[in-house]
């Protein structure tokens, strides 16, 4: 076997798929291990269980940074049967520093960073999070991400048009409600920025609850914000479901006109 053809290869197997065996083997066993090292992460924050099993959550986080170092050593080394990395120095270079190969990176740096520099731990610790995001690499994942991002640009008008007016309503609302309220209740609707917290926890209908109005007025103003709030903030939502029913309806009406055994497109009768 030429060395072409063993770059070419490792580069399919380490390539997230499910065509066949060895690879959905790989594939799963990545994905398995990615969900394994956030649930790590999650468990070992807690104090008894970081402190009880430590040794098994170290010698478990050693095993994955070196299965991830490996995968990412071969990644890096294979790329360059693809033709836009085909250059054995600056085809590296590009792939190395394309957002799937810096996710891949940023799995394993947060273990090798406390042998070269100074670094909270607790912070290594919450990068390891970013393992989570590997899962990006999935063809489904990708596609499903291509359909939303091209549904947040072609929406783009109308959305940023909705939280201009959510923005407007914040301003509004705030700035009304400390005029209302700060004469019953300097200390706590102090100014116009603090009562922009009200406003936000009021039409979102979270409500706190440590920040409310006492008068009459201020509550009647409240009542009739949080149905404006329900109101509003579901206009960026109606407008993305809009968007992305659309686009499954017209990825659904092109594979529907292209045919499955030569892929070519069947002519419209």
């Amino acid at each position: 076997m030429t060395k072409y053809n063993l770059m070419k290869k490792v580069h399919n197997l380490l390539t997230f798929g499910f065509d066949s065996q060895p690879r959905r083997f790989i594939s799963w066993f990545i994905i398995s291990l990615i969900c394994l090292n956030v649930l790590a992460v999650i468990l070992g924050s807690v104090d008894t269980i970081g402190r009880d099993y430590h040794d098994l959550l170290f010698g478990f986080e050693i095993f994955s940074v070196a299965v991830f170092s490996l995968e990412y050593i071969l990644r890096v080394w294979s790329c360059t049967v693809e033709p836009k990395y085909s250059h054995p120095f600056t085809g590296r270079i590009r792939f190395a520093v394309s957002p799937l190969a810096l996710t891949d990176l940023l799995a394993i740096l947060p273990f090798y960073l406390p042998f070269l520099i100074h670094v909270d731990l607790r912070f290594l610790r919450t990068l390891r999070l970013l393992r989570l995001f590997r899962l990006g690499h999935l063809k489904r994942f990708n596609e499903t991400s291509r359909m939303i991002l091209n549904v947040l640009r072609e929406r783009r008008e109308a959305l940023i048009i909705s939280f201009a007016i959510i923005l407007l309503l914040i301003i509004f609302t705030s700035s009304l409600m400390y005029f209302v309220e700060n004469p019953a209740q300097p200390e706590v609707f102090k100014n116009i920025p603090d009562s922009m917290w009200w406003a936000v926890m009021t039409m979102t209908t979270v409500g706190y609850g440590d920040i409310y109005p006492i008068t009459a007025l201020g509550k009647l103003l409240t009542s009739i914000i949080s149905i404006l709030g329900l109101a509003t903030f579901a206009l960026p939502t109606a407008i993305l479901s809009a968007g992305l029913l659309e686009e499954f309806q017209n990825k659904k009406e092109i594979h529907e006109h292209i045919c499955p055994t030569c892929g070519q497109e069947i002519p419209k009768t």
